[in-house]
């Protein structure tokens, strides 16, 4: 029988424990039956990143052989695998020198554009992107304990992408980098509202925020879209319809209707800005969790060791303080292209406000944490300010380099 549905499977990774994470994904697969169906073609895209945890190239390409027996075929994007279709593009005037910086170097998102890239060259019909700190698995809690359940998550995407363009997921764990707090005279619950309303975007409402934090940080399944298997269109808000990076599936049949990734230099948000331009696209929730495991606190869930309560991520640990502030920066330097696409008339008088909100409580901020380094938050806000305008160029300039990269391939 033909292979008549070729899905591809997307990571972009830099961590040592992807091998655990691809294992316990692939016997998920097995698992749900799409190893054996003879009508599916499962297809793995890697882009890996060697210097974000210092890795080598084996950590992600020696893969047991038990494992790819189970699937059709792996392409492994490096560093020199680029460089050689880099130099095939430049060659053939496809594009130049630096429109092949723009869309292939550009941080987090180029990682995704090569995926993207290869995907289409290898004539995906789909793409499905997971993340290497994801694990197909939802969580859910009784008054005593926690409650696990397995997803298939692939099988879900297949269902219901043929009539859309693009399908998301849901997510659970530790989606929120953001700790629980004990608020005081020093920081006071206002003081950090106003913080977060200043940093964050469209759908990152105070009241789901306060929930979480009330959660100890945990985002449990809803378990009446586990239950009732809820579809939904994915809501516009401000132009945009707000989808995730990971637990993602874009149907590639009319590429014409695809748009690439972007992010600003040094941020993140690739995720956000494919959410505006999704307008005229057909975007669909679908009934499936994955466990966003963003401490690395559970990787013995791969193992089968399923623990019966979630640590809470309490504002004390230096690791938690670390990674809010990390994620602090990353948002504020993406929010104000973000703002610049979405609210273009109002865009002096949010940047402004933001200003206003950031001057009253970062040194509360910096306080609280004993951390000065908070005060750089404004820092990054005002740079990426200034430079919103080449930022704003760069992210049109990427959709018109997809535009020639999808007539190549496709003519």
């Amino acid at each position: 029988m033909k292979k008549n549905i070729k899905l591809g499977i997307g990571f972009a990774t830099g961590r040592k424990s992807f091998q655990k994470v691809l294992k316990t994904n692939i016997y998920n697969w097995r698992e749900c039956g799409l190893t054996d169906r003879e009508n599916v073609m499962l297809n793995l895209f890697v882009a890996y990143d060697l210097k974000y945890s210092n890795t080598k190239v084996s950590d992600y390409t020696n893969v047991n052989r038990k494992l790819t027996n189970l699937i059709d075929d792996t392409c492994f994007i490096g560093a020199e695998m680029l460089l050689r279709e880099i130099k095939a593009l430049l060659g053939s005037g496809v594009l130049n020198k630096a429109e092949a910086e723009l869309f292939f170097k550009g941080g987090y998102a180029a990682k995704r554009n090569a995926i993207l890239y290869f995907a289409l060259k290898n004539h995906m019909d789909y793409l499905i992107f997971l993340d290497d700190d994801e694990y197909p698995m939802a969580v859910t809690h009784s008054r005593a304990t926690a409650l696990w359940g397995g997803q298939h998550v692939l099988m879900t995407h297949l269902q219901h992408i043929g009539n859309a363009d693009i399908t998301n997921g849901h997510h659970c764990g530790y989606i929120s980098p953001i700790p629980q707090i004990a608020f005081n005279d020093a920081l006071t619950e206002e003081d950090f509202r106003l913080f977060i309303e200043a940093i964050s975007n469209d759908i990152i409402r105070w009241d789901k925020i306060k929930k979480v934090m009330e959660n100890g940080g945990v985002t449990y399944a809803d378990t009446s879209i586990l239950i009732m298997d809820t579809i939904e269109e994915v809501p516009e808000i401000n132009g945009a319809k707000f989808i995730s990076g990971s637990n993602l599936c874009i149907n590639l049949k009319n590429p014409l209707r695809v748009y690439p990734f972007y992010n600003p230099p040094k941020a993140r948000g690739e995720d956000t800005f494919l959410s505006t331009c999704l307008s005229g696209r057909k975007v669909l929730r679908v009934p499936c969790y994955t466990f966003h495991d963003a401490f690395s606190f559970y990787i013995p869930l791969m193992d089968g060791v399923l623990p019966v309560s979630l640590k809470k991520i309490n504002a004390d640990s230096a690791a938690v303080q670390t990674r809010f502030f990390k994620a602090c920066i990353g948002w504020v330097r993406y929010k104000p292209l973000l703002l610049y696409i979405t609210s273009p008339s109002q865009y002096d008088a949010q940047i402004a406000e933001m200003q206003d909100k950031l001057l009253v409580t970062l040194p509360k901020m910096c306080k609280y944490f004993n951390n000065p380094h908070f005060m750089k938050v404004l820092d990054e806000l005002n740079y990426y300010h200034r430079n919103v305008q080449r930022h704003h160029r760069d992210f049109v300039n990427t959709q018109k380099i997809w535009a020639k990269l999808t007539q190549y391939l496709t003519t």
